[in-house]
């Protein structure tokens, strides 16, 4: 694992690391040509330079979030922020199904909307897969 994502992991208390830990290694299991580093704080993965998903530890929970999440049509995420974002939240490592993050993180290599160049076209978006 990626030695920052995993400091970022280990500063959590016991049960968010847990999750944190999962979702790592799950998402490490299959986005295997992703790009992972912390960005903006956080844990987040990356196709040829785009967002595709992350985590980060909330008041309340830790937050799975996919960039391009609202076009996925799944049950479970939730959109967030104006965008194509949407998210999971978890309090408890026993609330990750995984063969659902496997679905959601299959449908992120196939489904994906141009955030690497977001500022660069002014807030539009486009779709690139």
């Amino acid at each position: 694992m990626n030695e920052e994502i995993q400091a970022y992991n280990d500063s959590l208390s016991a049960a968010d690391k847990a999750i944190a830990d999962k979702l790592a290694r799950e998402i490490n299991k299959h986005l295997t040509n992703a790009e992972s580093k912390i960005w903006h704080r956080h844990p987040v993965w990356f196709l040829n330079g785009n967002p595709i998903v992350g985590y980060s530890k909330l008041k309340d929970s830790v937050r799975l979030l996919f960039w391009s999440g609202q076009s996925f049509e799944e049950e479970g995420l939730q959109p967030e922020g104006t965008f194509k974002a949407a998210e999971a939240r978890y309090t408890d490592v026993k609330q990750i199904d995984t063969g659902l993050l496997k679905r959601w993180l299959e449908k992120g290599t196939k489904i994906q909307w141009d955030y690497k160049n977001i500022v660069k076209r002014k807030g539009v978006l486009e779709r690139l897969l």
